[in-house]
């Protein structure tokens, strides 16, 4: 009988396990392969092993399906961090986007990362890293926009003039 292989077994095997863990319902029935396999005799370590998990991971699901049956395999609460600003103060960070730095008493003239980083510290006492502070932006239904640097003696007639891409409802020579 031929023996059945993997082709690239190793990447593969990576992949299987990224796969496995993407979802509740695939991490679910990972786990209750698990204790299939000590239900029928076999060690934790060694189901460990086949499976890729650590010993004590395998020995927490035994632990888990113990106690609280199949209701013990299934995925708890992931509520993450707290966030560090209430709903009150999201919402006065919202009301203080829409305005100038300047009138918060900052230097800055647009808002950006770093200078609603220095504005959170200043006004709550919380110290926000820029690329948080960048999400925020984000999660609040902002966006960054520069404007478009402006020397300061140039003659707009002459910039207009010497611009190469055509003037919006201008004719185009043929």
């Amino acid at each position: 009988m031929k023996s059945c292989t993997i082709d690239h077994a190793q990447e593969m095997l990576l992949a299987l396990q990224d796969e496995i863990r993407r979802t509740e319902e695939a991490r679910y029935d990972h786990r209750l392969h698990g204790v299939l396999l000590v239900a029928q005799g076999m060690s934790a370590p060694k189901v460990a092993q086949l499976m890729g998990d650590g010993t004590r991971t395998v020995e927490y699901w035994v632990e888990r399906f113990n106690r609280d049956g199949l209701a013990g395999l299934a995925d708890g609460e992931r509520p993450g961090r707290p966030q560090r600003l209430n709903a009150g103060q999201l919402e006065q960070v919202a009301q203080v986007l829409r305005a100038s730095p300047r009138d918060t008493g900052l230097k800055a003239n647009l808002w950006d990362g770093k200078t609603m980083a220095q504005w959170l510290k200043q006004e709550y006492g919380i110290a926000l890293s820029v690329r948080q502070c960048q999400r925020l932006f984000r999660q609040l239904g902002f966006r960054l926009r520069k404007p478009r640097p402006m020397i300061a003696q140039a003659d707009p007639l002459l910039q207009r003039a010497h611009k190469k891409t055509p003037h919006v409802g201008a004719k185009r020579r043929r």
